[in-house]
């Protein structure tokens, strides 16, 4: 899971515009270790439970959340080209689904932190 851990900018939904897809913050997934992780676009925001495929750089995940204050869950997956890029597709229970782009966002550090390698 390692190899994942962070946040992901959406950069691209099929289904919906960027515009949409930042409309309460910067749409994302991040992922955690243990094989967790949240994410945000639109009105929809979700906690994911992660399997990590170890043959190939993928993820699978099932997920439950909220859509405008409704519940909602789903499942989806991401395939990883690079370590920096990842394209997937979300589904929502029986609603929508939508493929998508993500991109690794930098590790923002303030400038009076040292980090040592």
């Amino acid at each position: 899971m390692n190899e994942f851990v962070g946040r992901w900018r959406i950069t691209h939904m099929e289904r919906w515009s960027q515009d949409m897809v930042n409309l309460n913050e910067e749409g994302y997934f991040e992922f955690y270790e243990g094989e967790q992780g949240q994410f945000v676009f639109c009105a929809v925001e979700g906690n994911m439970d992660i399997v990590v495929n170890t043959r190939i750089p993928e993820l699978e995940f099932s997920w439950e959340g909220t859509d405008d204050m409704k519940s909602v869950r789903g499942r989806g997956k991401i395939e990883f080209e690079t370590p920096f890029e990842g394209e997937g597709i979300i589904f929502i229970h029986t609603g929508d689904s939508s493929t998508f782009s993500i991109k690794r966002m930098e590790e923002v550090v303030p400038d009076n932190v040292v980090k040592f390698k």
